[in-house]
């Protein structure tokens, strides 16, 4: 089975934009889904709050971790067919039962030894290290911006389109890459693999 994870960006939250995508997603793509949203306005919140009661980045982690699973709740009310599930087992279930799945990622609010608690590592990297569990075999990152279609990982992050641990987990997974920026919507349908036909 061929499996796409879609990483939705937090900054696309509240736009038209992101309620198409996700109508498109829903209803238009026939290969097997897997999204991820970022902590928009809920992870902003927990650096605001962070800033006004300092407290360290372990736990400001975790938070951002929860602000990640509030906008996947909220996201899967905007279709019948979305759902948010919080472990890969899950998104298995959902896959299984025609569902598209809004991985959340409350499996690892208990600290996972492949991953920083920081706000260096977040929901870019976590949709690699989710993509390379699940075996995918692509990455498609949606970003409020456009970037060169031959950006490296390296470059991504040096630029802050992703965080600075994402070429490590970029590295581990062995699919291909993609960031979506405003000028490919029209064309999203293109970078979907058509499914096979039983013969």
């Amino acid at each position: 089975m061929s499996l796409t994870v879609v990483k939705i960006g937090g900054s696309l939250c509240g736009s038209a934009r992101l309620e198409r995508l996700l109508g498109q997603l829903a209803s238009e793509i026939e290969t097997p889904l897997v999204l991820v949203a970022g902590g928009g306005p809920f992870a902003d919140a927990v650096r605001q709050v962070q800033a006004a009661m300092p407290f360290d980045d372990i736990l400001a982690h975790r938070l951002a971790l929860d602000a990640m699973t509030h906008l996947a709740e909220v996201l899967a009310t905007r279709h019948p067919r979305l759902t948010a599930v919080g472990g890969r087992a899950d998104v298995t279930t959902a896959l299984g039962e025609g569902r598209l799945p809004i991985w959340h990622p409350a499996e690892l609010r208990a600290g996972h030894p492949d991953i920083a608690e920081s706000w260096a590592v977040t929901s870019d990297s976590l949709a690699a290290w989710l993509a390379a569990e699940l075996r995918a075999d692509r990455l498609i990152l949606v970003k409020s911006v456009d970037v060169p279609a031959e950006s490296t990982p390296a470059a991504l992050a040096a630029a802050n389109i992703v965080d600075a641990h994402f070429p490590r987990y970029a590295a581990r997974f062995t699919g291909s890459i993609v960031v979506a920026g405003p000028s490919s919507d029209d064309r999203l349908a293109a970078l979907f693999p058509v499914p096979c036909e039983a013969s």
